[in-house]
């Protein structure tokens, strides 16, 4: 399984981005040098949407497609729940 997920940075910005197993990918994000450069410098992050994917290619064009999305139309996204 491959996890779509979007990340609330402390100042307000949102990340999207895919992983295997989302706990850790989340730890990552908040602890350590493994999070993402964007995140390291925007902690804590909060997870406010993941999605389930069967396969890597699905959830790498889901991922795509949200991050082309205005900042508001992810907040409509997050606040209605799915892709």
């Amino acid at each position: 399984m491959y996890y779509l997920y979007i990340l609330k940075c402390a100042d307000q910005s949102l990340y999207t981005g895919i992983c295997v197993d989302l706990d850790k990918r989340f730890e990552e994000h908040n602890s350590t040098a493994l999070g993402a450069k964007y995140t390291r410098g925007r902690r804590p992050v909060e997870l406010v949407f993941s999605q389930r994917f069967r396969t890597r290619a699905t959830a790498a064009a889901k991922e795509y497609r949200i991050k082309q999305l205005s900042r508001d139309k992810k907040l409509k996204l997050i606040t209605k729940g799915k892709v």
